[in-house]
């Protein structure tokens, strides 16, 4: 055994994180959730977005979002006109994600707004706001973490993991990911 302090699970405590609803609202978020927003059944797009407006998501005009994708609490989503979110993918809004417009978050994205603080022996929730700005694109399977920004028109591509601030145009991948281009769109 090491000398050094334990993490003591049975000491978490998240009292201070206020998920910004109530009990009842979110009781019936998570049944909705289920049922209309991750169900693979409904193709409907336009239902999806009523539903997530209805619970306090700002959601801009031409917005698609495919079936089978999860979102946290909706009242902490911002999305912007004519982006695309791929089936499966997960909004994790422990606080706020910001997409802007004319993004596509692919198939199987993760963007992740809660961590925990590794050196708390109690291991307490940390969460960070994430902004994916206008003409971004999370490719499938990719990950964005806590606090991060992505530039305009950034790239983040299949599998990688953005941990920090990207740069606009820049494209970014690998774990953790790093600029290996400049994209390029034809005008």
């Amino acid at each position: 055994m090491s000398d050094k302090p334990p993490v003591q699970l049975a000491r978490y405590d998240n009292s201070d994180y206020c998920p910004g609803a109530g009990r009842a609202v979110r009781a019936v978020w998570f049944i909705l959730n289920e049922i209309i927003i991750r169900c693979r059944l409904n193709s409907f797009s336009g239902l999806r977005v009523a539903t997530l407006r209805a619970f306090g998501a700002k959601i801009g005009d031409g917005v698609v979002i495919k079936p089978g994708v999860s979102v946290k609490y909706p009242w902490n989503l911002s999305i912007g006109d004519h982006t695309w979110i791929g089936e499966g993918a997960w909004l994790d809004s422990l606080t706020t994600i910001n997409i802007g417009a004319n993004c596509c978050i692919s198939q199987g994205a993760y963007l992740c707004t809660g961590n925990h603080d590794w050196a708390d022996p109690a291991f307490g929730l940390v969460v960070k706001p994430i902004v994916i700005e206008d003409g971004a694109w999370v490719a499938a399977k990719a990950v964005v973490l806590p606090g991060v920004t992505l530039g305009d028109h950034s790239i983040l591509t299949a599998g990688s993991v953005a941990s920090k601030k990207t740069e606009s145009y820049g494209i970014y991948r690998g774990n953790p990911a790093e600029r290996v281009g400049e994209r390029t769109i034809r005008g």
